[in-house]
C-alpha cells in the first residue's frame, strides 16, 4: 500500500530519520496521524492523542513508550506481558528494545493505535499562554 502524498509529507517533515521511525509506517496513510519531534525522540500522534513514544536515547530511554492513564495499564501488562512500568516516567508504560520480542510487540502496539484501542492515548496537555511581564513605567 503507497502512502499518499499528504502522510508522507507529515512524517518527512520530522527530520533527521529516527532508527525506530519505521513503526510508524503503517499508520501513515491514516488522516489524523502525525509523528513529530518530542523532546529526544518521535512522538506517534492519532486522532488528537499521544499515543507512542519511539526512544533511542540508550536505557531507558531505549524503546516505544506508551501513552497511557494508570488505570490501563493492568490490563495492557496482561496482554503484553513485556511492557513495563518506566522507570522515570512512571505515568506511561514501557517496551524496551532489548525486549526478545520487541519487534512482534512494537508492531502490535501499532495495530492497536490504529485499531484506537481505547487503553492508548492521551490528550496532549494545553499550550501554556505566553503573559507579556510589563514593569512600572513601561507603555501599554
Amino acid at each position: 500500500m503507497k502512502p499518499t502524498r499528504a502522510a508522507a509529507v507529515r512524517a518527512k517533515a520530522v527530520r533527521p530519520e529516527h532508527p525506530l521511525q519505521w513503526l510508524a509506517e503503517p499508520l501513515l496513510d491514516e488522516p489524523t496521524f502525525v509523528l513529530k519531534s518530542w523532546f529526544s525522540g518521535r512522538m506517534i500522534t492519532h486522532h488528537g492523542l499521544h499515543c507512542l513514544f519511539l526512544a533511542a536515547g540508550g536505557e531507558p530511554w531505549q524503546g516505544v513508550l506508551v501513552c497511557t492513564f494508570h488505570e490501563h495499564q493492568a490490563s495492557l501488562r496482561v496482554d503484553m506481558p513485556t511492557l513495563v512500568k518506566h522507570p522515570v516516567l512512571g505515568k506511561w508504560l514501557y517496551l524496551p528494545e532489548a525486549s526478545e520480542s520487541f519487534e512482534r510487540d512494537a508492531k502490535r502496539l501499532v495495530q492497536m493505535v490504529k485499531a484506537r484501542d481505547p487503553r492508548i492515548g492521551i490528550p496532549p496537555s494545553a499550550k501554556k499562554r505566553k503573559v507579556k511581564k510589563v514593569r512600572f513605567g513601561d507603555k501599554l
